[in-house]
């Protein structure tokens, strides 16, 4: 028929269309599947190397396994620790959408004490 002329092109050219979106979805769930593990990756290193008392140690770990961008928040509470590690998702692409991992540890007898030791 004639008025059917080009239609495959079209028909094509939208199934590409379809398929660099879907595509591009799903490379975008995989950085912020990504990037959700590197905050409670870091959040768990993070409350474990406090409870060690290593707050060098904890400082650089942060700053390696954390995403960039990314917030530390710290809370003792008596003789436990809890971490949080917040960002944006994707480097606020996904305007609203944060990504968090969380950690608590138990402080190791005698870190933070104000006693000095023996």
């Amino acid at each position: 028929m004639p008025g059917d002329r080009g239609a495959a092109t079209v028909e094509a050219a939208v199934a590409v269309a379809a398929l660099v979106l879907v595509l591009g979805l799903a490379l975008t769930g995989l950085r912020a599947a990504a990037d959700q593990i590197r905050c409670v990756d870091a959040a768990r290193e993070v409350a474990r190397l406090l409870a060690r008392g290593d707050l060098g140690g904890s400082a650089e770990a942060f700053s390696k396994i954390a995403p960039s961008g990314a917030a530390l928040t710290v809370r003792r509470e008596g003789d436990s620790v809890s971490v949080e590690v917040t960002v944006a998702a994707l480097g606020h692409l996904l305007p609203g959408l944060r990504l968090r991992g969380s950690a608590f540890a138990l402080l190791e007898p005698g870190v933070g004490d104000s006693a000095p030791g023996p």
